[in-house]
Order: C-alpha cells, then sequence, then structure tokens
C-alpha cells in the first residue's frame, strides 16, 4: 500500500509538470490543435523511481471562420451541413463540435506604421486606432497590445484590458524612419500570440494600419505569414495610401490578409479609415468555429490545408489556409 500511494503522489506531482511543458510545446508547433480526451494518455510506471511519461494524442483541429452572402453580410444561422470542410484534401474523419461564437474573448495586436511615409495622416490613424479600442475591449474579457514599427518594432503598450493605457501608448508613437512590416507582424505574432497557453479558444487577430510598403525587414513576407498561421492569428489590414490607385503595397496588404483568412481594407478618404476598424469590430464578433478529427493525421510537422466551402448559393467563406502539424 505504501508503494501505491507513492505511485499515486508521483503521478499526479509529475503529471500535472507533464501536462504544463507539453502545454507550451503543443502551443508552438500546432496551434489550433487541441489535446483530445484523458483517456488517450499513456503511463509509463515500470519503474516507480523513473520519470513517468504522459502522452496525448493532438489531433483535434478547431479552425474559426466568416459566412458572408453576396452583398458582403454576415449569415449568423447556419448549421454543420451547410458546409463542406476537406483538410489536407480529405473531408476529417469526425466533425467533433459546430456553433456560433459571437462572443468569444479577444487577444488583439494592433500594429501602427509609424514610419516616416504615413506622415501625414498618422494622427487621425492614431484617432481612429484609439475609438477602436475603446468601443472594442471588454474589462477583464478582452486582451490587445499595440506596437508601433518604422525601421523597428516599438511594443508601446504589453497586452492589456485597460483601454487607458492602450490609447496612452497610442498617443506616445512618433512618426520618422524606414518600414519593417514583415518584422513587425513576425515578432508580434511570435512574441505574443504564438505562446498563449490559455484552456479557453480565443479570437487572435493582427491588426495592421500601414501602406504595405516593407524596406527594412529581415525575415520575407511568407516568413512573416508562416509566423501568422503558427500563432493562429488572422491579420486584417487597413491602408493609409490615399492615392486612389492600386499600389504594389495595397496588394501586399491583400496577401497578408488573404493567407491567413482576414480581411484587407483600401479606405479612399481620412474618416473611412474609422468605418474600416468597426467593420473589423464587427467581424470579430461574427463567426462559426468548427472542430474536428482530420483523416490519415500524422504528426510529420508538416503544413495540412484547410478548404471550407458552403453548400449554399452565393455564401462565402473566409478561413484561413491551414496549419502545421506537431512533430512527434
Amino acid at each position: 500500500m505504501k508503494y501505491i500511494g507513492l505511485i499515486i503522489c508521483l503521478v499526479m506531482g509529475l503529471g500535472l509538470a507533464t501536462r504544463q511543458a507539453g502545454a507550451q510545446t503543443q502551443s508552438y508547433v500546432a496551434p489550433g490543435l487541441t489535446l483530445t480526451s484523458p483517456s488517450n494518455a499513456l503511463i509509463e510506471t515500470n519503474d516507480p523511481a523513473s520519470i513517468i511519461t504522459i502522452q496525448k494524442r493532438v489531433d483535434e483541429v478547431n479552425v474559426l471562420f466568416i459566412a458572408t452572402n453576396k452583398h458582403g453580410k454576415f449569415v449568423r444561422d447556419l448549421q454543420a451541413q451547410d458546409f463542406n470542410v476537406l483538410d489536407d484534401h480529405r473531408p476529417p474523419q469526425q466533425i467533433v463540435r459546430f456553433s456560433q461564437q459571437t462572443d468569444l474573448p479577444l487577444e488583439l495586436g494592433l500594429l501602427i506604421d509609424t514610419s516616416g511615409s504615413v506622415h501625414s495622416r498618422f494622427q487621425f490613424e492614431q484617432e481612429a486606432a484609439i475609438g477602436f479600442l475603446q468601443h472594442t475591449i471588454r474589462a477583464h474579457y478582452d486582451h490587445a497590445f499595440v506596437e508601433g514599427f518604422n525601421t523597428r518594432g516599438r511594443l508601446a503598450q504589453e497586452s492589456t484590458d485597460n483601454v487607458t493605457l492602450l490609447a496612452t501608448g497610442i498617443e506616445h508613437m512618433q512618426s520618422g524612419g524606414g518600414t519593417a512590416l514583415y518584422d513587425a507582424i513576425y515578432n508580434a505574432c511570435k512574441d505574443h500570440l504564438l505562446n498563449d497557453n490559455s484552456d479557453r479558444p480565443k479570437r487572435r487577430a493582427i491588426i495592421v494600419v500601414s501602406d504595405g510598403e516593407d524596406n527594412q525587414s529581415e525575415h520575407s513576407r511568407a516568413q512573416a505569414i508562416e509566423m501568422a498561421q503558427r500563432a493562429q492569428a488572422i491579420i486584417y489590414t487597413i491602408s493609409t495610401d490615399d492615392s486612389g490607385l492600386i499600389l504594389r503595397g495595397d496588394k501586399i496588404l491583400q496577401q497578408l490578409a488573404d493567407s491567413t483568412g482576414g480581411r484587407a481594407f483600401f479606405p479612399f478618404k481620412m474618416k473611412d479609415i474609422k468605418s474600416s476598424f468597426s467593420a473589423i469590430e464587427d467581424e470579430l464578433r461574427s463567426q462559426y468555429i468548427i472542430s474536428y478529427h482530420p483523416a490519415n493525421f500524422d504528426a510529420d510537422g508538416r503544413f495540412r490545408s484547410i478548404e471550407i466551402t458552403a453548400l449554399k448559393k452565393d455564401l462565402q467563406v473566409r478561413a484561413r489556409k491551414g496549419y502545421f502539424a506537431p512533430r512527434q
């Protein structure tokens, strides 16, 4: 009986440490995948004095997505049978759950271009960003961090639910210098969103206010997109270009949004920036979530594509393009 009690205590103590370590590993290599039920655990107890290993299968994929009609309006009364899902070009082995998610906690990163190219519009952009946070962030529920970037990123306010602190961080930003857009996205996702070990589902998003031009980054556009995908972060972009022309930077902003299931906005007038922020706020509260077990799942570390299409006519779906499987 003494040995049994010792083994139970050892399992409980080391099991907790293993779960904590496992959660960190999971959030880095495979965000969007969650642990299955504890019945899949394997406890090795051949030697009571040895380290005990607990293994769990990581094979449940959670995908948040948006459904709109041909007029771009959100459709909020759909069911699982209204969609077709493909994971790595195959139907899932099993759909675990499907629901509307209009009230998920938000974890946002607001990246504001402070380079010299946006100097004339900078103050208005600051005011629009502050107004967005005041309307969106709910105390004790949502969180956001704010970062300005030019030649390098500068964290203006770490993640908080205090809108006053967020607003102060934005007000203290100063414009000038070059533009390292890709580095800003890469580092924001890696440093602030990738290792979020929260047990409850969240809506993670990066909102970029920029003209889309990059002339200083060490990371490539592809690397920035990959890091956002690993962090399960949707990118929304708001162009600061008011020329009325479709420039190279606008195409880059569109690609950043499309690759992560987000949306790009191109306001032609200064006042339209506020409308863009309002549209993002509405979209963050208007999504579905589907969870499933993929077929032929291998923990090989490669990128697996996700395709969600609506079976009803004139419906459009926006979702992230896929995820990276964990490595064994």
